[in-house]
């Protein structure tokens, strides 16, 4: 989540608390409880402030300003109203809330704020104000069956912003989860699949029974291009080959394998569509041109292709295919080995 939507969330929430505001000063109205109804007044100033601090995008200062007056106010309606109103039951909502807001203020760059201590004040005002209005009883007598409807409200309200800010929470950690899978199995560089996917892949299909093949591909002279071109060359020449790849072997497989090598994994007959695939990358990446600087660099491949056969595990069915790129480079580079002679 983004300063942005950080921003337009924030927004949201003051509107929500500002007219929660106006409807509680009519309740404190109805109850007769005047120094409430004139403690409004302040309460509603504060979050039109808040609208400029947001518009502003100082919400460490909205967040600091808003959490000491919603301790107060908290503090306060409990005194005023006793316990049995509820008020007392937004602490609970404000402790978990003001964890998230710290963590989000560590990613937008915002100060952060100490949530232990936040939340040891808003312990100690909850115990102070709920254990006066216990012993003392409350400052204005409000009829039992208002104060359980208002209990239900405020109860309700407290849900309310436990279950957004939880919802929120569950949908940050997963988009983080979702990113962090993706760069532990992805090729930076290329943005291809990486080893490590590559490998689970492969062990999930040797599960299985049917046609499948592998290719094991490799560009030719690339220590050569990286010598005299530079390395921004080579990696202008990775990232070209890998998205001639993407677009060739459109319902394949494909990871970076590792330096200058690639792996490609299918289902189907690697005597026909695994040769036949392989063999048209291979003329894709000759005739392509490959410039970078102003230089023109001739890029080419050699490829070995391996069906699998029941009984091979990855690492031996990997090595088949290895060794036909080994044999194919040995024997004139620039070519896609199905049988390797000899």
């Amino acid at each position: 989540m983004d300063l942005k939507s950080v921003q337009k969330l924030t927004y949201t929430i003051n509107w929500i608390i500002l007219l929660l505001v106006f409807g509680l000063a009519g309740f404190f109205f109805v109850c007769k409880a005047t120094f409430l109804l004139w403690f409004s007044i302040p309460t509603a100033l504060v979050y039109v402030i808040g609208f400029i601090l947001i518009r502003k995008e100082k919400l460490d200062i909205y967040v600091r300003i808003v959490y000491f007056w919603l301790t107060l106010y908290m503090s306060i309606t409990t005194i005023c109203l006793g316990y049995k109103i509820g008020f007392h039951l937004y602490c609970l909502s404000m402790i978990p809330i003001i964890f998230y807001t710290e963590y989000m203020a560590s990613k937008i760059g915002k100060r952060k704020i100490n949530a232990f201590a936040v939340s040891g004040i808003i312990g100690f005002c909850y115990l102070a104000s709920t254990g006066y209005a216990a012993c003392i009883g409350p400052v204005y007598k409000v009829d039992n069956i208002i104060s359980g409807l208002f209990w239900v409200f405020n109860s309700v309200i407290v849900l309310f912003f436990l279950i957004v800010y939880s919802s929120i929470m569950l949908k940050m950690i997963g988009d983080y989860e979702g990113k962090l899978t993706a760069i532990a199995l992805t090729d930076r560089l290329t943005s291809l699949n990486n080893r490590h996917f590559m490998v689970n892949k492969l062990e999930e299909a040797v599960k299985k029974d049917g046609e499948m093949f592998v290719s094991m591909a490799d560009i030719d002279n690339f220590k050569g291009i990286n010598d005299k071109y530079g390395h921004n060359a080579g990696d202008y020449v990775l990232k070209t080959v890998a998205q001639i790849m993407t677009d060739t072997l459109k319902d394949c497989v494909i990871s970076r394998w590792g330096g200058e090598e690639f792996l490609v994994f299918s289902d189907g007959s690697a005597e026909t569509k695994g040769f036949d695939l392989t063999e048209q990358l291979r003329k894709k990446i000759e005739e392509h041109n490959f410039t970078f600087e102003g230089n023109s660099i001739e890029v080419t491949i050699t490829a070995g292709v391996a069906g699998f056969k029941k009984g091979l595990t990855v690492d031996e069915w990997i090595k088949e295919a290895d060794d036909k790129l080994y044999y194919g480079k040995r024997n004139g580079k620039n070519r896609v080995v199905l049988k390797a002679e000899g």
